[in-house]
């Protein structure tokens, strides 16, 4: 049984929430409480792999669960890259293009793996560890982007968001007006959608004079995380409401 959720726009909504968040509470324990990348990366992966398992091995789509694992997958990304770029001092355009690498990798395994790329048809256990696993270096990789987009192009934060949301926008044209493949299309724009959380999270986060609103690690992922709790109560409603009307037409 897939359980994954079906790709809406209010799936585009909590996906942007949740990597927002993630960038900010990524931020949040590594520079804001001072625990550092390393150390940060490592408390947040464990949680990653907490939350992925609890989700292997249940057997129905959760609305919580799974959403729990994206905003793992996205914190876990934000120090990973962060850790790769900063403390390795690997830089912003080298960590990308090793992450680039590695998706590939991942994608191309996935291929020849003999399940398909479609997250619809998701069926079986492996399927779904390249799929988390792809989710995870695609978050990763979306830091990194933002990243550099934010820094070293000389875009700002507001820029870098003002671009990748035009990509994303291209994206969604070429998704109704064009016959390039869908699954293609969904994996350009999830891994696109984390560096537009990076930059926006950064946006949000940082002071006035680095262009940023200056709302703080703490405030920002507050708010994010009332919006995200606030659509996992609406996803969780309606997918019961949709389960007991099954219930009801089968008996």
């Amino acid at each position: 049984m897939n359980k994954l959720p079906q790709i809406t726009l209010a799936f585009w909504v909590m996906k942007i929430c949740a990597t927002t968040l993630g960038e900010t509470a990524g931020d949040l324990l590594s520079m804001t409480l001072n625990v550092g990348y390393a150390l940060s990366s490592v408390i947040l992966i464990s949680i990653f792999l907490a939350t992925l398992v609890t989700q292997l091995f249940s057997r129905t789509y959760s609305p919580v669960l799974y959403w729990l694992v994206i905003l793992s997958t996205s914190t876990a990304g934000t120090t990973m890259s962060d850790f790769m770029d900063r403390t390795l001092g690997l830089g912003y355009a080298s960590g990308s293009m090793i992450l680039i690498g590695i998706l590939a990798a991942i994608f191309v395994a996935w291929r020849f793996s003999g399940d398909s790329l479609n997250v619809s048809h998701v069926q079986t256990r492996r399927g779904e560890l390249f799929y988390w696993a792809a989710i995870l270096f695609s978050n990763t990789l979306g830091t990194a982007l933002g990243d550099y987009l934010a820094d070293d192009s000389g875009l700002g934060f507001a820029g870098g968001a003002l671009l990748i949301g035009s990509a994303i926008g291209l994206v969604v044209l070429a998704r109704y007006w064009t016959r390039l493949s869908g699954v293609l299309l969904f994996w350009v724009a999830f891994v696109l959608t984390r560096p537009f959380g990076a930059t926006l999270g950064d946006f949000l986060t940082k002071p006035h004079e680095k262009g940023g609103l200056d709302f703080g690690t703490v405030g920002s992922s507050l708010v994010l995380g009332g919006v995200l709790l606030v659509l996992i109560v609406a996803a969780s409603y309606y997918q019961g409401r949709g389960q007991r009307q099954v219930v009801a037409e089968l008996s």
